[in-house]
């Protein structure tokens, strides 16, 4: 994490088990030239230790990630912070990804979003409206009433809504890094089948 967002007011980590966890795999992902989106740590029928991470200009693929569970895999070992059994989930943030850090919110200017804050902002402590960016500290997103600024501190929860524009975009993006190659694409056959009736 750099100096001016440290890890306890960002979205990525919110209990003190997940901000531990975060502590023991931030320096390993970021060593492979990845960034961590969240870490959560979810207890139910079973544990599961859930990581997303992506690369830093976005794209994160099923390569990369395995690499990540298996560099993960090693350090959870030795560092052992678990006491209960569990499985380590690494995976990719989606496209209508959770928006964590400050400068997920600019990077994503122009893309609608839902974003709760822990205390009421004017009456309400959601919002779902068109992502205009960051000013300081705050995250800006057009709602019917106008332009809202939330402080970065404030929120709980944010993530993009999944629009057409967002999938279309997403895939322009992996299109245009050759993540998609239209030539490994099957043609499709103009000609009648044979042998039809």
């Amino acid at each position: 994490m750099t100096d001016d967002q440290p890890l306890s007011t960002t979205l990525i980590a919110k209990a003190a088990i997940d901000r531990r966890m975060a502590e023991i795999i931030t320096p390993v992902i970021e060593d492979m030239g990845y960034e961590l989106v969240r870490v959560r740590l979810m207890s139910g029928k079973e544990t599961i230790l859930q990581i997303m991470a992506d690369k830093p200009e976005g794209g994160i693929e099923v390569d990369d990630l395995a690499l990540i569970n298996q560099a993960l895999g090693a350090v959870l070992d030795v560092e052992d912070p678990i006491i209960e059994e569990y499985t380590l989930e690494v995976s990719s943030p989606g496209i209508d990804r959770p928006l964590t850090r400050l400068k997920d919110f600019d990077m994503f200017e122009g893309y609608e979003a839902k974003i709760e804050t822990d205390e009421l902002i004017d009456g309400r402590r959601r919002f779902k409206g068109e992502l205009a960016g960051i000013e300081g500290d705050e995250v800006l997103i057009n709602v019917a009433e106008g332009t809202v600024g939330l402080k970065f501190d404030w929120l709980s929860d944010a993530k993009l809504v999944l629009t057409d524009e967002l999938i279309k975009e997403m895939l322009r993006q992996r299109k245009a890094s050759g993540a998609i190659d239209e030539t490994k694409f099957d043609e499709i056959s103009e000609e009648s089948g044979e042998g039809e009736t």
